[in-house]
C-alpha cells in the first residue's frame, strides 16, 4: 500500500475519501496515520509534524512515524517537503525529485537499531523506481498545466531547524554540493531504508536561500509559493495513484 508523508503546507490530504483514522502504538511511540482511498485505491498518510501539527523537525518522533506506516501496511513512502532554494538556478516555486541527500542534523534517533550491529546501504538513499514514477506523474500532469516546473534531481540537504539558515550556510551547501535545503529528510530515508520500506521524495521550493538574492526571507511569500507547489503535488499523487504503483 502506498504511504505519503506529509509536511508543513501538505498537513491534510485534500480528495482522501472513507477516511479512518488510527492512533498507532509501536515499540518507539504514537503515531496518527490515516487510512483512506484515493481514485478508488486505497491509501495512507501521516502528518510528520503530528495530527494537529505542533512538532518541530528537530523534535518529531521520525521512528514511530516510520514504524506506525510499516504496521499499517505501508509497502513504498512518498514523502513531501517544503524546502529553500540552495541552487541558485531553481525558482519558486518549483517541484525537485531529489536523489541524494547530505545530512547537516545532530541528536536525532537515526536508527531503529540502538542495542545491536546493524548496517544499511544509504549510497542512494531514494529508491529509483520510485523515483521514475513520480518523475512519470509529473510529464502527465504537465500536459494539462505546462507551468509545472520540476527539477528530475538533486540533493537535499537535511538542515537541524527548526530556524532557517544564515547566509553563510546556504554557500557551505552550495559548495557541499546541495540544491535544495529543508529539515525532515533525516533521518526519514534512512529509516525507511532499515524497515525495506522504498522511499521517494518531492519537495517544493518556497523561498529562495538566505543570501542568494540579498532580500528577507518574508512568510506570506513562503505561504503563497508552498500553496501553489502543493496544488502540484496533488496532482501529482492522484496521478500516481491512477497507475499501477
Amino acid at each position: 500500500m502506498l504511504a505519503i508523508i506529509g509536511g508543513t503546507g501538505f498537513g491534510e490530504f485534500a480528495g482522501l475519501e472513507g477516511i479512518e483514522a488510527l492512533e498507532v502504538e509501536t515499540d518507539f511511540g504514537r503515531a496518527y496515520v490515516e487510512k483512506g482511498e484515493l481514485n478508488g485505491r486505497e491509501l495512507l498518510f501521516l502528518p510528520r509534524h503530528g495530527h494537529p501539527p505542533r512538532f518541530p523537525p528537530h523534535k518529531i518522533n521520525y521512528r514511530a512515524n516510520i514504524d506506525a506506516l510499516r504496521l499499517a501496511g505501508a509497502t513504498s513512502i512518498i514523502a513531501v517537503t517544503a524546502v529553500g532554494t540552495v541552487d541558485e538556478s531553481l525558482g519558486v516555486p518549483a517541484l525537485v525529485v531529489p536523489d541524494q541527500v547530505i545530512d547537516y542534523t545532530w541528536g536525532r534517533d537515526q536508527t531503529f537499531y540502538h542495542s545491536e550491529l546493524f548496517y544499511i546501504d544509504l549510497t542512494w538513499p531514494y529508491d529509483e523506481t520510485l523515483r521514475q514514477s513520480l518523475l512519470s506523474a509529473v510529464a502527465v500532469c504537465r500536459q494539462s498545466s505546462t507551468n509545472i516546473d520540476c527539477r528530475a534531481g538533486g540533493v537535499y540537504g537535511c538542515a537541524q531547524g527548526p530556524r532557517l539558515e544564515t547566509a553563510a550556510e546556504i554557500r557551505r551547501m552550495r559548495r557541499d554540493g546541495c540544491h535544495i535545503v529543508g529539515m525532515t529528510a533525516m533521518p526519514e530515508v534512512a529509516l525507511a531504508r532499515e524497515r525495506n520500506i522504498p522511499y521517494a521524495g518531492i519537495s517544493v521550493t518556497v523561498n529562495a536561500g538566505a543570501g542568494i538574492n540579498d532580500q528577507i526571507v518574508e512568510l506570506d511569500e513562503i505561504e503563497a509559493a508552498m500553496a501553489k507547489g502543493m496544488v502540484w503535488v496533488r496532482d501529482i499523487i492522484r496521478e500516481i495513484c491512477q497507475g499501477d504503483l
